[in-house]
């Protein structure tokens, strides 16, 4: 058989191996302590991976509803009110997904189609652009810069054209690990009040911030709310990331058009562990003491490495911290990650993989939801560069 023509026809001509799968791959072979890709190194609460079993012995183990258990929903529907003060309907406003990424995909392949523009803000997450090429999409981009990564909203307005479709949104930030303010939030609504323009707002790292300060999210803003996808994670909740189940919030009319694609692309989601999730977050301690579980890491990574070359400004949010380099290297972050790893024995990300034509800041991320001896041994290989 001739794959050339195939191959020669592909959706995702440009698209590559992913830099998390690369450097992941590296950092095993060179055995290195890997702070690249964003998982914990820890367990999970043992409460939780009980009621998992508990929920398989009860029977558990055949298709849930296509759009999620329904008392799962009804417990996101009111952390969400007690959080935002924003009601979504458990019957026709929520939907259980597999993971974050099959939400942010099923959102954007239930309404983007061939020459629709998407405003992507950069540096992004991989998995944004290839859901809009994929459907014949058009990402139009807004550039942050360092360090502050602020958008400039007077650049996103200029983006915004009559084939505008969606805006997708991301905060807290990765991998800047910086978040929107409700001024941010209040700009982008005014912005897109006269418009039709559906916001797709990846909420994963809701419960994670820093410092005293709040999550902004798009449900708290009425005329925000009524046009968003609201895309959150319990995997990056829960430090269970290969459980993949996350959740989508959305008006009813926009979730219609979302459950129609995700019933064909996945139908439903893992059943006893949304049974499990459902029974654990009725203890809302499980997610609102996480600030202060991921500062108290934050702190001691950056207390230990203030004393080394490197520069940064602390993280706001996630449980990503971005390195500035600059003062050590002139050479580009792929190159000098790629150094790191192979010659030092520790793995980051470098941010030119998420930035426009691969611009480089001089930044690497490195994730510090790690044990304690992980983040000592990297502090100590990072205070000797």
């Amino acid at each position: 058989m001739d794959y050339k023509p195939l191959i020669n026809a592909s959706k995702l001509p440009d698209v590559k191996t992913t830099i998390f799968t690369t450097v992941g791959n590296l950092a095993r072979e060179h055995n290195a302590i890997d702070l690249s890709q964003g998982f914990p190194n820890f367990e999970a609460d043992d409460k939780l991976k009980s009621l998992v079993t508990d929920a398989l012995n009860n029977g558990y183990n055949q298709y849930a509803p296509m759009p999620g258990y329904f008392g799962l929903r009804e417990v996101i529907s009111e952390k969400i009110e007690t959080l935002h003060n924003r009601t979504y309907d458990p019957e026709n406003e929520i939907t259980v997904t597999v993971g974050a990424t099959e939400a942010i995909f099923t959102a954007i392949t239930a309404f983007i189609n061939i020459a629709d523009e998407v405003i992507v803000i950069k540096p992004a997450y991989d998995c944004y652009e290839p859901a809009i090429i994929l459907n014949g999409g058009i990402p139009v981009y807004v550039q942050l810069d360092t360090p502050d990564y602020k958008i400039d909203w007077t650049v996103f307005q200029q983006k915004i054209t009559d084939k505008t479709k969606m805006v997708i949104l991301n905060t807290p930030h990765n991998p800047s690990g910086t978040i929107l303010s409700k001024l941010d939030m209040e700009q982008l609504e005014k912005i897109l009040k006269p418009t039709n323009i559906i916001l797709l707002s990846d909420e994963v790292y809701e419960h994670i911030i820093f410092d005293g300060q709040v999550h902004e999210s798009a449900s708290r803003f009425p005329d925000l709310a009524n046009r968003s996808f609201v895309c959150a994670s319990f995997g990056k909740t829960f430090h269970v990331t290969g459980w993949k189940v996350g959740y989508c919030v959305a008006p009813a009319e926009l979730m219609k058009e979302f459950r129609k694609v995700h019933q064909f692309a996945v139908f439903c989601v893992d059943h006893p562990v949304q049974r499990a999730l459902a029974e654990y977050l009725k203890n809302p301690s499980h997610y609102l003491d996480l600030n202060n579980f991921y500062q108290k890491k934050r702190n001691f990574f950056l207390e230990g490495i203030k004393l080394s070359k490197f520069k940064f400004k602390p993280s706001q949010g996630t449980y990503f911290q971005l390195l500035d380099y600059s003062p050590i290297s002139n050479e580009e972050d792929e190159v000098i990650g790629e150094r790191l790893i192979i010659e030092n024995g520790i793995a980051s990300i470098p941010i030119s993989s998420f930035n426009v034509d691969n611009r480089n800041d001089h930044m690497l991320r490195f994730c510090f939801a790690k044990k304690q001896e992980t983040l000592e041994k990297a502090v100590e290989i990072l205070c000797k560069l």
